[in-house]
């Protein structure tokens, strides 16, 4: 199904559709409004604690559509904000929707997610970025530090 007659984007929204599909069967839900804001929080987040090219970096990998969401609002002059991991939780809670106390499982999904969609290691090369403290609150499950 074509929504824009344009194949670039009618691909990218296609993909885009398909990471909040995987991201929502992640967290074991249907609410797609709720997973677009928690996979926006992540990006947002994660984005404004990295370096201007870590950034840049890791939207390359994202879909075009999602990139934009990434770099909407974004300030590269004012990055990276040198927040600790309690600040982090705020930001990410409050712009997700979510209490606090979520943040460490919802953000762990959302990297679990995008670690599988994206190419190898451009996730935690982009972690690698951050102090010890947010590694561990974004780290999947299943990962050492968790």
């Amino acid at each position: 199904m074509s929504f824009t007659g344009i194949d670039g984007l009618d691909r990218s929204i296609h993909t885009t559709n398909r990471w909040i599909a995987e991201t929502a069967e992640a967290f074991g839900t249907e609410d797609r409004v709720f997973t677009y804001r928690a996979l926006r929080a992540w990006m947002h987040t994660l984005r404004d604690r990295l370096t201007v090219e870590a950034a840049a970096h890791l939207a390359a990998q994202l879909p075009e559509l999602l990139r934009g969401v990434y770099y909407d609002g974004w300030s590269p002059s004012h990055v990276p904000h040198k927040y600790d991991a309690h600040e982090f939780m705020v930001h990410f809670a409050k712009d997700a929707g979510i209490s606090r106390d979520d943040v460490p499982k919802t953000a762990a999904i959302i990297t679990e997610v995008v670690v599988g969609l994206i190419t190898p290691g451009a996730v935690a090369q982009a972690l690698r970025q951050l102090p010890e403290e947010l590694r561990w609150l974004l780290q999947p499950s299943g990962e050492p530090g968790r």
